[in-house]
């Protein structure tokens, strides 16, 4: 790990959801003053300056970024990457959105792994994904290795979005979120590093991801399923695994959503 003022930054991009925001600051557990939290705020209603508590607005551990207009998240994060690429002094870049809540250990076990694997420059963990209006939840379980990542990406999203934590050294790379894949940004810039690094996951539940029937990713899943299939063509590796991965995103665009949330629950 190079010489850097903090271990890591966590990068939060917000939209109207203070409260979300503040549920999963406060699940961050990591050493005082070695980590610094940037919170994007993309052009909310009510900035999200003016509902902080104060305690948090005096908090220097805590950098908010007010964007004047929304302009989605693909384009707020890559504002956050632009700043921390300019302005952070940090080892790694870490992700979360508002209303996860990670384990107490999530932080510490992925800088030691990116330590100790100087090769690997992204890794995700397992996660929960919890509906608490309906109260139940299931578990996200993943190939862990770069090879067999590479082969399941084909088929699913491996890395969930607010479990990974990544090198600064991507940016150098000019790795940013594209734009032109508005409902999967997260799917193809994993693609993008997938191309040029080695990935990893670590075999342990270190995330609780909200699931909320509401959320964008919910109500736009039918153009989400779209954007999956324009990335995989656009990146997938092995020609068999990609026409298996698009029959099956195929199959998901007409099967409902409400069915295959049973089927989670019941596994």
């Amino acid at each position: 790990m190079r010489n850097a003022e903090f271990d890591f930054c966590i990068l939060i991009p917000c939209y109207n959801n203070t409260a979300g925001l503040l549920k999963s600051i406060q699940s961050i557990q990591y050493k005082k003053g070695a980590y610094l939290v940037l919170v994007i705020d993309d052009g909310s209603t009510q900035p999200i300056t003016s509902n902080l508590p104060e305690q948090y607005q005096e908090d220097n551990s805590i950098k908010i970024l007010t964007l004047s207009t929304n302009q989605g998240i693909a384009s707020a994060l890559n504002h956050g990457l632009k700043w921390i690429k300019k302005q952070a002094n940090t080892n790694y870049i870490a992700r979360l959105d508002c209303g996860d809540i990670c384990s107490p250990f999530r932080f510490e076990k992925q800088v030691e792994f990116l330590e100790n694997h100087p090769l690997i420059a992204l890794v995700g963990t397992w996660c929960s994904f919890t509906n608490y209006r309906e109260g139940f939840s299931y578990n996200y379980v993943t190939a862990i290795k770069h090879d067999d990542i590479q082969r399941e990406m084909h088929f699913k999203n491996v890395f969930i979005h607010p479990t990974v934590m990544f090198r600064c050294e991507i940016l150098e790379e000019n790795i940013y979120y594209p734009t032109e894949f508005k409902h999967a940004e997260d799917y193809a810039f994993f693609w993008r590093i997938l191309k040029k690094f080695q990935v990893a996951v670590i075999p342990e539940n270190l995330v609780t991801c909200e699931l909320n029937s509401h959320s964008i990713s919910a109500i736009n899943r039918k153009k989400q399923l779209k954007d999956r299939k324009l990335i995989l063509q656009q990146y997938g590796t092995h020609k068999l695994l990609k026409t298996l991965g698009l029959l099956r995103l195929s199959l998901l665009s007409v099967i409902p959503a409400s069915i295959l949330l049973k089927l989670k629950k019941v596994a």
